[in-house]
């Protein structure tokens, strides 16, 4: 039984990618283990560096693409294809070592865990990108009900059983983590090394940003539909509470500021419930989470 599938999304990585591939085989050369390749629409020649590397080593899968569909949509791509007791998930950045990959899966075996995170001592993302973690962090703790302290790391082991359920989702936009947590909260943390990126920039930007948080909040949780509810039962309420107050001349008429508060707490309701009636109809619309060109592999099998 293969014992790893190490999954990596591959986004102009043609850089990194042979360097990564080769030290994966050196770190697990004791190991049963499979990669898969999932190349999410590259501008440079990651494809074709990922295709060689497929057609040369035994060990390796190559999928590529039709155009750029996201991080987590090539993930969930790669994860389809986990033939291992483990799906591992790490960056094509060369930003967290190999090597590391065998501290999680001894923690997951140790403690009998269904997923295990990874976090680090000194983070040496670009400033953004942590504050953009941080808030994440922020906001998948209060929706997505994780504990306080769990860092919810790109760089993560993920038992197959656990794969084999959130590869189910027929949403557009996947998160990956909001699917985890939806399965599991059988998850744990482990301390690894990360380095400096040492080719290329950060695909990280406000707009991912936006658009992550945006998916976590009306893809993986009821909770700003019942806070609307509540904003609208409140502002009832003061309505109600102002006009017996009106009606006994005790304050004076506010008629326009409460039509300017209710038409804004209608409007945002609106504009809520839209965006929870958009995602359902991507997802019965039937709009691919992702498009396979082509799948690349050896013909010999992996021992």
């Amino acid at each position: 039984m293969i014992e790893f599938s190490v999954v990596i999304p591959v986004y102009n990585g043609s850089k990194s990618i042979e360097k990564l591939v080769e030290s994966i085989e050196n770190e697990l050369v004791n190991n049963t283990f499979q990669i898969i390749l999932v190349n999410d629409g590259s501008k440079d020649n990651s494809a074709q560096i990922c295709r060689g590397l497929s057609q040369t080593n035994k060990n390796v899968k190559f999928i590529n693409l039709r155009k750029n569909f996201g991080e987590f949509n090539a993930v969930i791509c790669g994860l389809s294809f986990v033939e291992g007791k483990y799906g591992v998930i790490i960056d094509d950045d060369f930003q967290n070592p190999p090597s590391e990959i065998l501290k999680l899966y001894k923690k997951a075996e140790a403690e009998n865990l269904d997923v295990v995170y990874s976090y680090y001592d000194s983070k040496k993302h670009h400033w953004f990108r942590n504050l953009g973690s941080k808030a994440i962090n922020y906001l998948t703790t209060f929706l997505l009900k994780k504990p306080k302290d769990l860092y919810l790391s790109s760089f993560k082991i993920i038992h197959k059983d656990i794969i084999s359920e959130i590869i189910k989702s027929r949403s557009p936009h996947p998160y990956i983590d909001g699917l985890i947590f939806q399965v599991t909260h059988n998850v744990g943390k482990q301390k690894v090394e990360h380095k400096s990126r040492n080719h290329g920039e950060s695909n990280y930007s406000l707009k991912k940003l936006i658009s992550l948080s945006l998916s976590i909040i009306f893809g993986y949780s009821l909770l700003p539909l019942r806070l609307t509810f509540f904003a609208g039962f409140l502002s009832i309420i003061f309505a109600l509470f102002y006009m017996l107050l009106y009606a006994f001349s005790i304050i004076p008429e506010w008629g326009s500021p409460i039509v300017i508060f209710m038409c804004g707490v209608l409007l945002c309701s609106v504009a809520l419930v839209g965006e929870y009636i958009g995602n359902t109809f991507l997802i019965l619309s039937g709009k691919p989470a992702y498009i396979i060109e082509s799948i690349h592999q050896s013909k010999t099998p992996i021992d």
